[in-house]
């Protein structure tokens, strides 16, 4: 069975006021948009045409959440817990209400993530830098002059032991202020060739978000640039931020967030830093195939599994493991399931295909992205 899905944009403070709009053919509202969930999430169940709800389809079963993300600035600094670390996150607020601003584990689930670019340009932070290129990074912001916020963050970096995750216990600890004050001072002001992407982020990111520290936590970070069709996968304990752009996102069906920084919303270091890998090294870019239709994404979860399907009029042929969904970006798309039925999708909407639809038949000329669970979601 195929059912056609939509859902009302989510109006967080950090969403373009024009992307989705403009994905979508349509006059933008004037307020921000930043994200249209499809999904049974409890939160925000997508609408099945038809006056229902994912939800009451599916039971709230399905593994993934399948979004629709349009960032016009960054959002939080943050990591996501693995299964054992929420569960046993979730154990011991038991005891704490749901609306809790404290609390951090919503479920006990972990919620790994993949982001595609939609836009030509989608920036993000992913990652932590190895400390020898953030020291030559420190090097361009005193340039311009001696700062000792910048010599005790270099100092710190330099220490034995796991000089990250000290670092950035520090930063956040409330503790540094003066010294975050002077890095992003220093940042602002500097000049590099080896890091003038780098910089200019970090300028953008301190006028949005002036005199956080997690500023300078980004200064840390691995900044990468997404252009369309490519993507990148974050897992469990991998330290990120979305910067902005439009892309298709599709995560484990959960809502723990530890987060660090970039919000005015409730940090809990020490769990942070608990779940936090403080591993460095580049984040893998996954980039869409040189030639054919379908373009996978492979990623090591069992939720979830996403293919861009690129139609130039003839039909393509899918098998899936339902339940999936197919998510029009560009173009005029129809979707056709057992018994010959048949459901055009919109640019920005969707449609489910239960489980018992084995193959999917994709036309018309356009982009679209299926997604549905990994091959073991159900072992």
């Amino acid at each position: 069975m195929l059912l056609s899905l939509s859902n009302m944009p989510r109006d967080y403070a950090w969403g373009s006021p024009s992307l989705l709009a403009e994905l979508e053919g349509r006059e933008p509202t004037g307020a921000p948009e930043a994200e249209v969930w499809f999904g049974d999430h409890p939160g925000d169940p997508a609408d099945v045409a038809g006056a229902t709800t994912l939800d009451a389809v599916t039971g709230g079963t399905l593994p993934y959440l399948l979004k629709l993300l349009a960032a016009a600035d960054p959002l939080s600094i943050q990591v996501h817990p693995t299964i054992a670390q929420a569960r046993d996150g979730w154990a011991r607020e038991m005891h704490l209400d749901a609306d809790d601003p404290h609390r951090n584990y919503r479920d006990e689930n972990h919620k790994p993530e993949l982001i595609v670019a939609l836009s030509d340009r989608f920036e993000a932070l992913s990652g932590l830098r190895p400390v020898a290129d953030t020291l030559r990074l420190l090097d361009a912001l005193e340039a311009g002059g001696a700062s000792d916020g910048v010599a005790a963050l270099r100092e710190r970096l330099s220490a034995d032991g796991d000089a990250l995750r000290d670092t950035l216990a520090w930063l956040l600890s409330g503790s540094a202020q003066t010294e975050v004050d002077e890095i992003i001072a220093a940042a602002v002001g500097a000049s590099s060739d080896e890091f003038g992407a780098e910089l200019d982020a970090i300028r953008s990111i301190a006028e949005r978000n002036p005199g956080d520290p997690g500023v300078v936590v980004a200064l840390l970070m691995n900044f990468i640039v997404l252009r369309r069709g490519e993507g990148i996968f974050l897992r469990a304990g991998l330290l990120h931020a979305y910067v902005s752009g439009l892309g298709v996102e599709i995560m484990a069906a959960s809502d723990n967030v530890l987060r660090g920084g970039l919000t005015p919303k409730h940090i809990d270091v020490p769990e942070l830093l608990s779940i936090l890998d403080t591993t460095p090294g580049v984040v893998p870019v996954l980039r869409p195939a040189a030639s054919g239709a379908v373009t996978s994404y492979p990623v090591d979860v069992p939720d979830f599994a996403l293919r861009r399907v690129a139609l130039a009029g003839s039909p393509v042929s899918l098998e899936v493991a339902g339940p999936a969904m197919v998510l029009a970006t560009g173009g005029e798309i129809t979707v056709e399931g057992a018994d010959a039925e048949v459901r055009t999708v919109p640019v920005g909407q969707a449609v489910f295909a239960t489980a018992d639809e084995t193959t999917l038949v994709l036309s018309g000329t356009g982009e679209a992205f299926v997604a549905e669970p990994g091959v073991t979601a159900f072992i």
